[in-house]
């Protein structure tokens, strides 16, 4: 009786910790700094800024609470991050697409913005072996003051914007850069070069249905969008069905020329191709 009445009492006292743990887990309580985000579409580029928000609070921050000469980690918490989603330039420096930590030296004349690859080191972890940007920035100077640290995306056009830092009484800007014409261009230049793909799915399904004419007029239209081993091949059938063996053939060499170095047909298509234009021989 005793035994069950200690393992009783031990459940009991289990069940009261799992109830405490479950209620301090689901306690939420303002945080002295403050999660935050920004974010900005610049052209066709989304840029954003993820950090933590501290506060003045009286304190003197620059020198003190942020040492000068000494790597910062822009913000509080975790590591600053800042994610560009294509191609850019961070203060004049090019950096390829993605998402980095964003790290400060301050100095009284001048500062150091890094933006490096590892998005979890601290910053008494920082190498600078990793940073992917490094340029210098003066500091100017607010008005008023700043109570909370905040990034802002400033002055957008379609060729970039400004990243912002305010706290206390002190600004930081880096310019970042963006080549939009050239990134629409590209972007212009890939939708109307996959043009042919359409074309070739229409006769692939005309030739299928017995639409032979109407088949090789569209696969055509396919070829002068973009030449390639497979709508050339299928050209090779149509003609072939429609009993033009000679054009039927050389479409056929063409679709093994253009097919050679690529993985797709190497493996899945160029033995029967070989097969199928062997019969017809």
């Amino acid at each position: 009786m005793r035994n069950t009445r200690t393992a009783l009492a031990v459940l009991f006292a289990l069940s009261s910790f799992a109830s405490i743990a479950s209620a301090q887990s689901a306690l939420e309580l303002p945080q002295p700094s403050l999660k935050a985000r920004v974010e900005q579409r610049v052209g066709i580029t989304d840029v954003s800024v993820d950090y933590s928000s501290p506060g003045v609070k009286g304190r003197k921050i620059w020198g003190d609470v942020v040492p000068y000469d000494k790597v910062w980690r822009a913000g509080a918490n975790a590591p600053t991050k800042l994610t560009v989603s294509r191609d850019f330039k961070f203060g004049g420096a090019p950096v390829k697409a993605g998402s980095y930590s964003l790290f400060m030296t301050p100095g009284k004349a001048q500062w150091t913005v890094m933006l490096n690859t590892d998005l979890d080191v601290s910053q008494e972890e920082h190498d600078a072996k990793k940073d992917v940007a490094t340029i210098t920035v003066k500091p100017a100077a607010l008005p008023a003051l700043r109570e909370r640290l905040r990034y802002t995306l400033d002055d957008t056009q379609d060729a970039g914007t400004t990243m912002n830092l305010e706290w206390e009484r002190v600004r930081i800007g880096v310019a970042i850069a963006i080549d939009t014409p050239a990134l629409v261009n590209a972007s212009i230049d890939k939708a109307v070069g996959e043009l042919w793909v359409p074309h070739y799915q229409a006769a692939s399904y005309l030739f299928n249905t017995n639409q032979i004419d109407r088949a090789l007029g569209m696969i055509d239209q396919s070829r002068a969008i973009r030449s390639n081993w497979r709508n050339e091949w299928l050209r090779a059938q149509i003609l072939q069905k429609k009993g033009n063996k000679a054009e039927a053939m050389a479409s056929a060499n063409r679709a093994q020329e253009l097919g050679k170095d690529d993985e797709v047909f190497e493996k899945f298509v160029k033995a029967n191709l070989q097969k199928t234009i062997a019969g017809w021989k």
